[in-house]
């Protein structure tokens, strides 16, 4: 768990050694609560990758958002609450007051610390932190470079209860390809288009066919006007031909087939704060 943009996306990728979640520089990039599934001999840990607590919910997602993220605490036996390098925000502060009734042990991992410039501050950082809460440990780390990664699994392990392996040892998430599919595509987007569609998006499978030689995908990306729709398509449709390249290249590789990929746009006003429309798009956890 943590605020928006913290790296929580990225240190799933990283423990799993295969990209399940979505990344991007922008804040809400993970929207649902994703599966991760880890098998290394007799421990089997599913990580439950949130999306980051926000302290408005101005719109029917961000309601959805906070309500996926909060509910996680109440399913799972381990809590690793990432924040970032030396920042504490009053976002870090709201997610630390859902923390305040959680039983299980939550583990602090202070992220992107190889980007730390005084090294000399991270001490007292963790000082300071310590009075927030009572955490069971406290792990350094970077997610991208993998920088103290294994410490944290071996802690996780510590902590894991005895019990039967939940899934298959060669299960990675429970999460669809279909579902991946559009998580991939919708991440093209906030790749390419981040500072002027940060939010304003989302993605629909129509059809999912899977045949013996190829994969076969029609998909509806969503926006909220006119305006946006033309910024999606772009001059002479180039941009939205770069955004099925690049998602084509990353379902070719999830599923190990071809990949004929067909992308079409479509306004629909305030799509964000209908719940109606959430739920049709699979907002409804």
């Amino acid at each position: 768990m943590g605020r928006p943009n913290v790296g929580k996306s990225t240190l799933l990728n990283h423990l799993l050694g295969q990209k399940i979640s979505i990344t991007s520089d922008k804040p809400q990039t993970t929207r649902h609560r994703i599966t991760g599934i880890d098998t290394r001999e007799n421990h089997q840990t599913i990580f439950v990758d949130t999306p980051g607590i926000q302290n408005t919910e101005k719109k029917a997602i961000n309601r959805y958002m906070n309500r996926a993220a909060t509910s996680t605490l109440f399913d799972v036996d381990i809590i690793v609450f990432i924040v970032d390098r030396l920042v504490w925000s009053e976002e870090d502060q709201l997610v630390v007051k859902s923390l305040a009734h959680a039983t299980c042990p939550i583990i602090l991992a202070i992220n992107k610390v190889d980007r730390i410039v005084e090294k000399n501050k991270l001490l007292p950082h963790i000082q300071e932190l310590s009075r927030h809460l009572r955490w069971t440990n406290i792990v350094p780390i970077s997610a991208k470079s993998g920088h103290n990664l294994e410490e944290l699994r071996q802690i996780i392990n510590k902590h894991l209860p005895e019990r039967p392996h939940l899934y298959d040892a060669d299960q990675i998430t429970d999460r669809s390809e279909r579902f991946m599919a559009a998580e991939m595509i919708r991440e093209k987007i906030m790749r390419q288009l981040g500072q002027e569609l940060p939010y304003k998006v989302a993605v629909e499978i129509e059809s999912y066919t899977q045949e013996p030689e190829i994969v076969r995908i029609d998909a509806l990306i969503w926006v909220e006007s006119a305006g946006q729709k033309k910024i999606i398509i772009g001059q002479s449709g180039d941009r939205i031909k770069k955004i099925g390249i690049d998602a084509r290249h990353d379902i070719e590789k999830m599923t190990e087939q071809k990949v004929m990929l067909k992308l079409w746009v479509k306004v629909k006003s305030s799509w964000s704060d209908d719940d109606r429309m959430l739920k049709s798009l699979g907002y409804d956890e």
